[in-house]
Parts: C-alpha cells; structure tokens; sequence
C-alpha cells in the first residue's frame, strides 16, 4: 500500500512570499518584534496560524548557536519595577540583588537590557505605562515590594510580567521562586542527620500568603513520620512586642525542650541571647536563606538562578505574544540547596 506523501513544511519564506513582505519582517514578526508594527505582526500572526505553520526545531536550534558565538547587541529593553519607599532599599538586600544579576545577565545574553523604573510620587502607575509603552518595553519583572504598592489601575493587559516570590498580591501574574517546602523539607533532614532531635520552627508571618504558609507546610510536611513526642508546635512571633517576643522565645524553647529551630528571622540570635539562650551551646540555628542573615547552617536559595529563570520565562512569554494578567497560573519553582555553618555544628 502506498503511503500519502508528508506535506511540505510552511517555512518563513513561503509566509513571506504569500504576505508580499521579507522574510526577516516575518521572522521578526513571529517573534513579536516591535520593530515591526502591531499590525503586520498581527497579520503575520493569523496567516501563519492559518497555513498551520510551525517552526523547525533543528533550524531554530542551529539559529540559537549561532547567535551563542555572537556578541549580542542591546536591541530593547526588560522593566524591573521598583516601587519600595526608599527605592535603595530593594537591592540593599543581597537576595533580590542576586534576583537582579542573574535576570540582567539572562536579560544581556539574548540581547536586552534590564532596566529599573522607579514607581512612587515622581512617577505614577499610569506615568509608567505612558513611559513604557514610548519606549516599546513590554516584558516586565516585578521584584518583591515594600510596602505592596497600589497599582491595580496599571493596564497589565499591555505586558508579558513576571514576578519573584509569592508575596506580591496584585497582579497574580506568573512567578519564579524557590521552593520554600522542598528546601524546608531538605533543611529538616539535614538537620536530623547532624543528630538533632526536638527541632522547632520560628516565624513572623509578616507576609500572609493566599497560597499558604510555604515553609510551615514543609516544617508540618517533615514531621509526619516523627514520633509524637518529638513534634514541637510552630512559633509565631508575628506581632509581638520586643520585649515579648524575647519571653516566648525563651519559654517555648525550654518548655519544648527545643535543640535546634529552623528560622528565616535574621535577628533570632540576638533574641535568643536576650532570652538567655546561647548559639550553638543551647540552641542550635538553621535559616531559610543564608544571605541577608548572621546565622551561617542553611538554606542557599540560588537567588541568582531565579533572577535568571525569572527573565527566561519572561522571554518565552514576550516571544508568545502573551499578554496580561493569566487564567492558568505558572509557577517555576528553584531547589535550594544546604550550607553548613557552626551555627549548627554536629552534635555529639
């Protein structure tokens, strides 16, 4: 029996010759250039939709490759939104400085440039948009902020976005972060095997997530398969005066019996000193990220993996033509890793 021929594949210079334009307007075009006007691009688009035109992966890769061996020129630019009170204060924090690096290395390497705007009295969310849609930006990366910033007037429906953790509310855009109860998860057993035993966790729950507590549910995940008499509740200092937060400190770990705590609070040390609590000789200490904190054992977030994963799904949706705020939300989750450290040194 004879076998129907494959049909030939619609190429880039075929759309070209049944649009009547170039290939590289077309070329640019599916990939939603705006060096090319909406409208052609649109046109492009639905004729090559309509032929069922689709790319040759083996020609893009090669096309990838050779603009690897290339210098890459800065042809437009990516936003990075910063609407923090005192705008120096977003990058002061080493994490969301490594988000930054790692996005503007991405961001440089397939030829963009990562650009800060700062939102607050000087410049409006609908100054912005005015700013952004002059200067044909339309992949935005948002950072987390503080104080959240009022900003549901923006016309997100003009952007592809992106944002870096869960904390941020409004828009609930797609977002890179790290994995919160896989790394929790991962600290917990690293913990144990340093031979703790009555290891506890601490929180301030300053940020209340709709999603869920991320590393609470990893800490509750981790103390499943334990005997009941080695879970230990949850303390949350959230709230808590200066002077009370040192006395619940100082009475769950000794009513708990408590020889180790898990915690993303940087000052916990100071507390526990306060509280009358040495670390490590009485306490032993683990935190959720290692930078931004004086306790050393952790959790190393790769901060700068998410900043370049961050742009890197920012690009694929820009390149998508995908605007707004999405129906199927998307999240990109980045495994931390352990750090060792003599706030939590092997115990005999």
């Amino acid at each position: 029996m004879s076998q129907e021929p494959t049909p030939r594949r619609i190429s880039i210079r075929d759309l070209a010759k049944i649009l009547g334009v170039s290939h590289a307007t077309v070329s640019l075009a599916l990939r939603d250039s705006t060096r090319i006007s909406a409208e052609v691009r649109k046109r492009v688009r639905n004729e090559a939709e309509k032929l069922g035109y689709r790319p040759d992966p083996m020609l893009a890769a090669l096309s990838q490759y050779r603009r690897d061996k290339l210098d890459h020129p800065i042809t437009a630019s990516i936003a990075w939104i910063n609407a923090w009170s005192n705008p120096d204060d977003l990058r002061s924090l080493r994490e969301f400085d490594q988000y930054w690096l790692g996005a503007s290395a991405a961001a440089t390497k397939f030829g963009y440039r990562l650009e800060e705007f700062r939102v607050g009295r000087e410049c409006s969310p609908e100054r912005l948009h005015q700013i952004l849609s002059a200067r044909g930006i339309r992949g935005i990366l948002l950072p987390p902020q503080y104080p959240h910033p009022e900003w549901r007037s923006f016309p997100w429906e003009h952007y592809s976005v992106v944002r870096f953790g869960r904390s941020l509310k409004d828009p609930q855009c797609h977002v890179v972060t790290a994995d919160q109860v896989a790394n929790t998860v991962l600290a917990f057993e690293k913990i144990r095997g340093k031979g703790y035993r009555r290891i506890g966790f601490v929180d301030n729950d300053l940020v209340t997530v709709k999603r869920g507590h991320q590393f609470q549910a990893g800490y509750l995940l981790s103390q499943i398969d334990l005997d009941h008499s080695e879970k230990i509740p949850v303390l949350n200092l959230r709230g808590a005066a200066a002077s009370k937060k040192i006395r619940l400190l100082g009475d769950w770990v000794r009513r708990h019996r408590v020889d180790a705590i898990f915690t993303g609070i940087a000052e916990l040390p100071t507390i526990l000193k306060k509280a009358g609590l040495e670390v490590p000789g009485d306490v032993a200490l683990a935190t959720t990220t290692i930078l931004d904190s004086t306790i050393t054992a952790g959790i190393d977030q790769h901060p700068y993996e998410i900043g370049r994963v961050g742009f890197l799904m920012l690009n694929s949706l820009v390149n998508d033509g995908s605007l707004g705020i999405p129906t199927i939300f998307r999240q990109i989750l980045v495994e931390g890793s352990w750090v060792d450290g003599d706030s939590l040194p092997d115990r005999i």
